[in-house]
This record gives structure tokens, sequence and C-alpha cells, in this order.
């Protein structure tokens, strides 16, 4: 098949294309080699582009463009739509931005799908685990519960957990599933919630299968290294190598489900390939809670450079607390199964990152402008 992907010079985006060709499809890439991602320079120096350099057809552009959209789309069976400004915290400061390039971007394909002729019979959507903000949970009292997001008065006296009215005993964290209620935290998630909604109602009426898929915290060989806004394994890591201490933010006890880069690109093939994905939103993780502290200490081991470990109490306005995959959708109708725990998939990845070159550590001023906006505490 022909295969556009957006954002395909990025990590999930260009590991995916590689994959595909290998599997004998054409691949197209549409990117504006973001220099947040990339860095200064990109098609000199950007390992992520270069990694797929002369083996795509490669196309500079922009999403918000229509005339990149018309160029990238011509000719086209598959459309993987990965481009997206990406980051919790700087959605909550860089609102127009993110909106223009999720949701405007999105409404330019769509409108060109719509209006004009073309070939594409599938799209798939990159969703986010973001669209759920916080997690599924049991209540003693209530049963089911999802609670709304925290509040600053309670994270301040350093009570960071959920709380549920009604509900005087703590809640019980479940997996959550693709039936949950959809309540994202962050604007950010907001404009994935968005762009998942457009994809699954209007590729319908026009006659294109949709699908949709809720990745979780996506990471692996390749990740941007120098991104200081998005990715904590990145963050960490970054941090370690420069020999800088470690903030933990809130009590260290918060969670993620971490899936390795390689399946999720297996996840996102079997949505490509086949038909029992037309139509349908599915989640992609591993189904494993793992919590910050244990990503520190671990990244900390594997690499030999030890650093102080901060549990500050510090927090971000538009975290959510947990959340991890319930997967048993996808197992049963794509018979998609993760081959990488945390701990395989850690080892992996800090490899990959031990011969890379060292990269700024960026991160406070990430963290410099929240402050500035009253969104860190």
């Amino acid at each position: 098949m022909n295969i556009l992907i957006t954002g395909g010079a990025g990590f999930i985006g260009s590991n995916l294309a590689l994959k595909l060709i290998d599997k004998g499809h054409k691949i197209t890439v549409l990117d504006s080699l973001s220099p947040q991602i990339h860095g200064d320079n990109a098609e000199e120096t950007s390992p992520l582009y270069k990694s797929i350099k002369d083996k795509v057809n490669f196309i500079k552009g922009s999403v918000t463009s229509k005339d990149d959209w018309k160029n990238a789309v011509n000719g086209q069976d598959v459309i993987v739509h990965y481009a997206a400004e990406t980051g919790t915290g700087q959605s909550m400061y860089e609102i127009q931005k993110y909106v223009d390039v999720n949701i405007n971007g999105t409404a330019i394909l769509l409108d060109l799908l719509a209006n004009q002729s073309h070939q594409v019979k599938k799209v798939i959507i990159a969703s986010s685990r973001s669209i759920y903000g916080e997690g599924k949970y049991k209540s003693a009292e209530k049963g089911i519960v999802y609670p709304k997001h925290r509040v600053s008065e309670m994270m301040d006296k350093g009570d960071f957990e959920v709380k549920y009215p009604g509900c005087e005993t703590k809640l019980e964290l479940m997996a959550t599933d693709e039936e949950s209620k959809i309540h994202p935290s962050s604007v950010y998630g907001i404009t994935k919630q968005n762009q998942e909604q457009m994809i699954m109602t209007v590729c319908p009426t026009l006659g294109i299968a949709p699908v949709a898929f809720r990745y979780q915290n996506v990471y692996g060989p390749g990740q941007s290294l120098k991104n200081p806004y998005t990715g904590i394994l990145s963050i960490f890591s970054t941090q370690i190598k420069n020999g800088n201490g470690i903030n933990i933010f809130e009590d260290g006890k918060e969670t993620r489900d971490f899936v390795y880069i390689d399946d999720v690109v297996d996840a996102t093939i079997l949505g490509i390939e086949s038909d029992k994905a037309n139509g349908e939103v599915f989640n992609v993780g591993t189904g494993v809670a793992t919590d910050v502290m244990k990503v520190a200490k671990t990244l900390i081991k594997n690499y030999g450079v030890e650093v102080p470990v901060t549990i500050s109490g510090n927090y971000r306005l538009g975290d959510i607390r947990h959340n991890y995959a319930d997967l048993t959708k996808i197992k049963s109708l794509l018979g998609f199964q993760p081959k990488y725990t945390f701990e395989q998939g850690i080892n992996e990845f800090t490899k990959w990152v031990n011969d890379q070159e060292i990269e700024t550590d960026n991160y406070a001023k990430s963290i410099d402008e929240m402050k500035a906006r009253g969104l860190y505490k």
C-alpha cells in the first residue's frame, strides 16, 4: 500500500515507517522537522530524520498548510496521522499552537478528504491516554468512579491522591478500558480527544475506515533527548547523564503505563493491515502501572551514575495521578500482546542512550516557563 505518515520523522513515526518499508509498503512522510524535537539544522543532524532519509518520499511541510496536505495525500491508500504538538505541561500555556496544529491540522485533512478526490481507504489517528484524565477507580461506597481533576488546595498540603465525593475509604485504582469516561485534564488531552472524535465521526461518512490508538507513555531507542517538555524517561536520562539531580514531583508514587516502541509499532501495523480494526478505538500499553520513583531508580542503576533524587512535593497543574491501560479489547480483536516488560524495555533504551552524545539539560527552562505562569507549584 501507499501509506502517508504525518510526523513520520518523529520517534514513533520513523520507527513505524521503517517497519512498514520492510513489509513492502511505500511510505510518504510529511513532517515539519520541529527544532524542539530534532534540534537546529535537522536535515543534517537529526538521527530520526536521517534514519528515514532516502527511504521514504519526504515532504517537509506542516499539517497547518492545506497545500502541504494536498501534496502529501495524493495517491495514498492509508494515512497515519501522528503530526502533533505534544506535552501536557507546555500545552497549558501554548494553547493556540496546540489547537492550531492538533485540531485545525486535523480539520484541514478532513475538509480535504470530504471535498476533493482521493483514494484514501483508512485513517489511523494517534490518540492518547491523556484523554481519560484521571483513570478508573473502584469505590467501596459507590462502585466504579471517575474522579475529577485534583485541586491545588489539597496538593499544597501534600495530599496527592484522587478523591471522589461521598467516598470515605481509599479508592482502588483499576485499568482504564476504552469505555471509561473521557475527561482530559490538559489542553493537550483536549486536542487529542478532539482529533480522535473528528476522525471517528467524519471518516465513516466518507467511506473511509477510521482507527484510533490511545497510546500510553511510549519510550525506547530513538526518542528525542533534546525535548525537555515531554517524555519522563528521556528527561531523567539527560539529567542523569549531565550529573544533575532529579526532582521527583508529588510523592513519587504517581504511576504511568510505559510501553516500548516496538510494541507500539506492532499494534499500529495490526490496525493498518486488519479490517477487524476498522471503526474501532484501542488502548495501546502494557497494562502495568509503574511509579515514577521506580523509573528514576532503574535509570540511575542502569547508567551507573549516582545523582541525588529529591522527592520535593512540587506538582504541575494538568498532570494526572494514575492511569494504566486495560488491553482486553486490542488483545481479543487484533491479537496484540506486548512483548517487552518495563525492565526489558529500559535495558534496551539505556543501552541506546549510552551510545548517544550527551544533550544539554534544558529541563529547568521548561519548569521556569511553567512557574512564570503559576502552573508549577
